[in-house]
């Protein structure tokens, strides 16, 4: 996973950096539902996943692992 990672595009490329994958994607999410969260009190790094890493995420969440293949 990069270091550094953020939701802005880099001058020069095309896209924007998934924070787990490291991909380089035409769009990214950030879905924060943990429960106790409180985002404006609680410092943390915001991190944006790629639609396949944040759909593998929502599937651990709940629990469900990996897909069949």
């Amino acid at each position: 996973m990069p270091e550094g990672g953020d939701a802005t595009a880099v001058p020069g490329r095309k896209g924007l950096l998934c924070d787990f994958c490291g991909e380089r994607v035409a769009s990214v999410r950030r879905v924060a539902i943990d429960t106790g969260y409180e985002r404006l009190q609680t410092p943390h790094k915001e991190r944006y996943a790629c639609p396949e890493c944040s759909a593998r995420k929502e599937r651990e969440r709940r629990g469900l692992g990996r897909p069949p293949a």
